[in-house]
């Protein structure tokens, strides 16, 4: 196909082109914060270094069509491939205050849904640099006598830093090393973490007991300094020692105020005392102050082993352990072993019979038992032992053996465990022993074995348990090993068969065991049962949502289907149309198997038919909805953001105009389109301009394209855009176009630049001057500046225009240079015009000077124009021609004069290729600054005339 653009007029602002501007994504990754350096590392690799606490911004530039989505990703290191949970889907990542832990190799992924997503990275290496730490040590084989008696001491220095710290040890004030001193060794120890050195001191001298600093150093990479840490070495330094006021084991009962002193013995320096408690922190209400540790009305669950450990960093640190026992016992147990050997589960006249009890008790090993027949103590026989620690049973736990069980051993049997001498309460439990006392048996209930509830409402689940006595109910998982009961735990006791569960979710749903505990019962095979769980949930459909276009009179056929539920299958399929019940679809034969979606038929998209249709679909237990936006309305344009140098200045006024290009989405899924309705508004006002833009026979991948003009500078617009077709409006799409100053090398074109942009065109701070130039306009200029110099607006008049200038005030002194440099130009012609705007107001105001750079042959800096002196509160124009042998810059250099009252300012830099115009000054280009009297130039409108034209298609 061949497209032809026919044009009425000289200028049109609409213009199409042809197929193929669909692209797939290309990504690339730029830094904006405060990165150290950004490097190449083994070829391809880019490394971005960063201080820790300093922000992060990762920038990924797209291009491609429809605009690519970003998304930001992290792998630990550059070994890891897998992807943190976290992703950040914008262009600009963005990290405050970054720590140590949170380098790596971040990954930014841009698709647009055309070709394979374009995938780029950087490694972020993060600085850093910890305080040291320094040790002192004595040597291994000798610990006799006093401390620094021995020949060789280690001191030992450590840090944690990136990049490897260099170390430097001094003693006082003098830099020790191998070469310099025969009694000292330096030299780094292998197997260690973090950077470590170590400074030994051979054959220990007189002049070796002094300070010693051991400077650690990144070489002041991303501004890190430098740290440092100082020891001093003494005839009397030692390490640390300690003693316990206490034995290493205390038993105190229950609500006693317990108090335990840690006494330092040794150290110097004097050593730091720090209590700790294992396992968790130290009980509430515990206090620790120098060495002494309290802790009130202590209770059970304070029992643990609570640490004194004294460090001075001399030697290795001294710790005292104290295992703190609170008497206390708690779940009293008992179990029948109806055969010691085993060979019968049930009790019988003749069998040796095995009576147990336990408690969980602290200590263990102090609790005492005794036991008790029909009420009176038991007597020891031959048929009668009591024996302890028996090594099938937990331990500490007592046993009562009756041996070769006859009729008159039958009764009750209680064991009582005790503290003796304690304030701690007895526990006990009661055994009776008779005919009727019979192992366990256990069965589901009649209609109990399956359960079926629905989601978020409680279940139990049930198990009886027969016989004398009835053990606890253990329940568990059967068909999920790993899975836990919903409590958080493997096995879950119920003293009456019952498992309660609350808010049952679908992943509850499955088998669960059942089976008799071997303890307050039988010690015997545990006996077990099933219940299956069925946990019924309301359907989940797709699609949730559907965006359905078709043209004017199509048929369309909706379709809603069950994806999951339980029970699976349809119980009620019903349709609305713009909420009103709509008949039922046509039934599904009989002989057919039961369906799993619901169809609903349009003959023909109309307007009236047009809107939102839902399909409800229930499975008895509850229903779900699939919602469709039927209608022939047209999808929303597709904006092109890579459209090359799409704003342009203007060199007679402060406006610029704007090249908006997009594609349409889908052009063929509806009807043609007839037109666009293009709306513009200038950002933080009301009124919007809109005008109608006529289209034919849009195709798909079609780049359309409009000129917006006399948009002022600096400003921002909103820009919303409506297809229409003969059903009416489409989906509107909407963008902010930014102004961006033009960096261009010179043309014949406009080439102007305001200092509207943050990236003032390309110009830059030159690294060798004195000062810098500023960017500033009206509103931000200092309130408190210097009165009686420096322009209140750039050269429009306006608040918001920017320009640049020289700030005198202190600091500076005279004849303190700053420059400001501008990109590097090819020079493609012999002669070219250098025309700028100037203001220089104020009674010390010193020189303005334009210098050209060539870079033919090395820099060379030649001057071009200079002015020096007060010329009043007015903007005047400059037109300066040179004529550079090669590739250029022009620099703009400014001079300060005799006193503060010397500021020096310029704007709309345009610079063209030819010679400069004859008459220096264009009267109309003269602003005076209000007071003067004299008027400043109009403002003009926002949109200049508009064309008409016609675009033809033509095969």
């Amino acid at each position: 196909m061949e497209v032809t653009c026919l044009l009425l007029l000289a200028l049109i602002p609409f213009h199409c082109r042809g197929q193929g501007v669909y692209a797939p994504a290309q990504a690339q990754i730029v830094h904006a914060g405060q990165a150290c350096v950004v490097k190449e590392d083994n070829i391809s690799e880019r490394v971005y270094t960063i201080r820790e606490g300093d922000t992060l911004v990762l920038q990924c530039l797209v291009t491609g069509h429809p605009r690519p989505q970003v998304r930001w990703t992290k792998t630990a290191g550059s070994a890891s491939d897998k992807f943190q949970e976290t992703s950040v889907f914008n262009e600009t990542l963005r990290i405050e205050r970054i720590a140590r832990t949170q380098g790596g190799r971040y990954y930014c992924k841009a698709e647009n849904g055309v070709g394979v997503p374009a995938i780029k990275s950087i490694r972020v290496d993060v600085q850093y640099l910890d305080e040291p730490v320094l040790t002192v040590h004595q040597t291994v084989s000798d610990v006799r006598g006093n401390f620094y008696q021995e020949k060789t001491v280690f001191l030992r220095c450590t840090v944690n830093s990136n990049p490897p710290a260099r170390f430097i040890w001094k003693r006082g004030s003098d830099t020790l090393s191998h070469s310099q001193d025969n009694g000292v060794d330096i030299y780094e120890p292998l197997y260690t973490q973090g950077e470590t050195k170590v400074l030994k001191l051979k054959n220990l001298r007189p002049q070796d007991y002094a300070s010693y600093t051991c400077q650690v150093s990144v070489r002041n990479v991303c501004g890190i300094p430098d740290k440092a840490i100082t020891f001093r070495l003494t005839n009397t330094t030692a390490p640390p020692a300690l003693k316990l006021s206490v034995n290493e084991t205390l038993v105190v009962n229950p609500g006693e105020n317990v108090t335990v002193q840690c006494l330092l013995t040794g150290g110097d320096p004097l050593p730091q005392l720090q209590w700790s408690h294992g396992p968790g922190p130290l009980p509430l209400g515990a206090l620790a102050q120098s060495g002494t540790l309290s802790i009130p009305s202590v209770q059970a669950r304070d029992s643990g082993y609570y640490n004194c450990t004294a460090t001075n960093n001399v030697g290795n640190p001294a710790k005292k352990t104290v295992n703190l026992l609170v008497r206390s016992m708690k779940n009293a147990t008992f179990q029948i072993t109806p055969d010691v050997i085993k060979e019968s589960e049930n009790i019988q006249l003749g069998q040796d019979l095995k009576l147990s009890c336990h408690v969980d008790a602290v200590p263990q090993e102090k609790v005492t038992y005794q036991w008790f027949k029909n009420g009176k103590p038991a007597r020891m026989s031959k048929r009668l032992l009591v024996t302890r620690n028996d090594p099938e049973l937990p331990a500490v736990t007592s046993s009562l053996e009756l041996i070769d069980l006859h009729f008159s051993d039958y009764g009750t049997y209680l064991c009582v465990a005790s503290f003796p001498g304690a304030p701690v309460p007895d526990l006990s439990v009661e055994v009776n022993i008779s005919s009727e006392t019979v192992p366990p048996t256990i069965s589901v209930p009649k209609g109990r074995a399956v359960v079926t509830v629905r989601e978020g409402s409680p279940a139990e689940l049930q198990c009886e348990v027969r016989g004398k006595p009835r053990p606890p109910v253990l329940w568990s998982r059967v068909d999920k090993e790993a899975a836990l009961l919903p409590s958080g735990l493997p096995l879950e006791e119920t003293p009456d068969g019952k498992l309660r569960l609350e808010h049952v979710s679908r992943d509850m749903s499955g088998t669960y065991r059942c089976q008799t505990a071997r303890y307050n019962g039988f010690n015997v095979r545990p006996r077990e049962a099933q219940v299956q769980l069925n946990v019924q949930f309301p359907p989940e459909v797709e699609p949730s949502s559907q965006d359905v276009r078709q043209a004017l009179g199509r048929p369309v056929l909706l379709r809603c289907s069950l994806l999951r539920g339980s029970p699976q299958r349809i119980a009620s399929a019903v349709w609305r149309f713009k909420g009103q019940l709509l008949p039922p679809p046509p039934a599904v034969p009989v002989a057919a198997e039961a369906p799993d979606h619901s169809e609903l038929r349009l003959d023909a998209v109309t307007r009236d038919s047009s809107g939102s249709y839902e399909c409800s679909i229930s499975n008895d237990v509850g229903s779900a909805t699939c919602l469709f936006q039927v209608s022939a309305k047209a999808y929303s344009p597709e904006f092109y953001f890579d459209t090359p140098n799409p704003t342009r200045s203007h060199k007679l006024s402060k406006n610029y105009s704007y090249v908006l290009q997009w594609t349409q989405r889908e052009p063929g899924a509806v009807d043609p389109l007839l037109n666009y309705r293009l709306s513009v508004r200038q950002l933080n006002q009301h009124n919007a301009m809109v005008k109608a833009i006529p289209v034919r026979r849009v195709e798909k991948g079609q780049l359309l394209e409009y000129i917006l003009t006399d948009l002022r500078v600096p400003h921002s617009y909103e820009v919303r855009l409506t297809p229409y077709t003969t059903f009416g409006a489409g989906d509107m799409a909407s963008r902010i176009i930014h102004y961006t100053e033009p960096i261009n090398s010179p043309n014949l074109s406009d080439n102007t630049c305001h200092f509207e942009d943050e990236k003032i065109c390309g110009y830059t701070q030159d690294l060798t001057d004195n000062f810098d130039w500023t960017r500033q306009n009206a509103l931000t200029q200092n309130p408190k500046r210097s009165p009686n110099t420096g322009p209140p607006t750039d050269i429009s008049g306006t608040p918001e225009g920017y320009y640049m200038f020289i700030e005198t005030s202190r600091p500076r002194e005279l004849g303190d240079r700053a420059r400001l440099v501008s990109p590097l130009y090819n020079a493609s012609a012999k002669f070219y015009c250098v025309s700028f705007f100037y203001h220089m107001y104020g009674k010390h105001i010193g020189s303005l000077n334009l210098l050209v750079r060539s870079r033919n042959k090395g820099a060379l800096d030649t001057h071009a124009w200079s002015l020096s002196g007060n010329k009043g509160n007015v903007w005047q124009q400059a037109h300066v021609p040179i004529n550079p042998s090669g590739p250029f810059q022009i620099i703009f250099e400014g001079v300060r004069g005799s006193g503060y009252l010397g500021d020096i300012a310029i704007d709309d830099v345009t610079l063209k290729k030819g010679e400069c115009p004859r008459k220096q000054m264009d009267p109309n280009k003269v602003v005076v600054m209000p007071g003067s009297g004299a008027p400043r130039q109009p403002h003009p409108q926002l949109w200049g005339p508009m064309v008409i034209f016609l675009l033809a298609l033509q095969r």
